[in-house]
């Protein structure tokens, strides 16, 4: 890997030396006017960017080299890229910062993970990113990071780590796979599943459920998106509240998982419910259909005789 490059931060400006120059020349007080009328106006322009792109804080910045807003690779599961990240300290100190990143699921490696900055130099530190040979296709995201040590932090008052996005995108067929597992139901109502891409691409999905007891169907959700995003492997485990489950019932639950692109997904769990006001409900039902019985048969008798 290419070594750690120390690059020396221009000197002062046409118009400091101008007037440094009419100073040691004794113009005095009555010159200096003219002098800085004379040198050219220096460029107003809005401040580093920052956070989103090339981070800085306290003075010094980290960010990809050529002045990009972010690190962006591309590559095939199994190759190693390549990249460089660039510290710049401006200030009159010395400034040590601590590099780390990571790209999931591919790691980051720095020429150096302890790196020096002098006094108005910027440090050009390579790195790399190893994809492993198992990697998804798709997008992926990560960070840089340069810390700042604690005794530069304390004569600077720089801000303590910089973060620097990292967008990786590692080729081959997409694909789009959703899957729905492990789904149940609670005694309370509420339904309790798990989302997973199986696919190479990222994910929105959409759910939709429906319950259907012995006498009907007692729950009918359309399909709605929920807010979450699933990148390729991932998994994410959910509730789904239902808050008036019937009260003496056998329902089966039924979930309905789709994305854009990807096929529908559908899980099955079986519940039953037996609360105490529904089997009290019951058993009066029962109670007044046997009387109804009893009196009905006693009756047909009395006619008869």
């Amino acid at each position: 890997m290419t070594a750690v490059r120390a690059v020396r931060a221009p000197r002062a400006g046409r118009a400091a030396r101008i007037v440094r120059a009419g100073v040691r020349a004794g113009l005095g007080a009555l010159a200096l006017p003219a002098l800085l009328a004379a040198a050219p106006a220096p460029a107003i322009g809005p401040a580093p960017a920052s956070a989103s792109g090339p981070a800085s804080g306290g003075g010094w910045s980290a960010a990809p080299a050529a002045g990009r807003p972010y690190v962006y690779l591309e590559g095939a599961a199994g190759s190693v890229l390549t990249d460089t990240l660039s510290v710049t300290n401006p200030t009159a100190a010395p400034l040590t910062v601590r590099l780390t990143g990571d790209a999931a699921p591919a790691p980051v490696t720095f020429a150096a993970r302890t790196v020096t900055v002098p006094a108005r130099t910027r440090a050009d530190v390579p790195f790399t990113v190893t994809v492993g040979a198992g990697t998804p296709p798709g997008d992926h995201r990560g960070a840089l990071r340069a810390e700042a040590a604690a005794h530069t932090t304390a004569r600077t008052a720089a801000a303590r780590t910089a973060v620097v996005p990292l967008h990786l995108r590692v080729s081959g067929p997409r694909l789009a796979a959703l899957t729905v597992e492990d789904v149940r139901v609670e005694r309370s109502g509420t339904v309790r599943y798990t989302l997973v891409n199986r696919g190479t691409t990222t994910l929105a999905p959409r759910l939709a459920v429906r319950a259907d007891g012995v006498l009907g169907t007692v729950l009918d959700r359309p399909e709605r998106p929920l807010p979450l995003t699933l990148r390729p492997g991932e998994r994410a485990t959910r509730t789904e509240p239902w808050p008036d489950p019937p009260a003496l019932d056998a329902v089966t639950v039924r979930l309905t998982a789709a994305a854009p692109g990807a096929p529908p997904a559908t899980a099955r769990a079986a519940a039953s419910f037996a609360s105490a006001q529904g089997l009290a409900a019951a058993t009066a039902a029962l109670l007044a259909g046997a009387g109804a019985v009893t009196y009905t048969a006693y009756a047909l008798r009395r006619r008869k005789r």
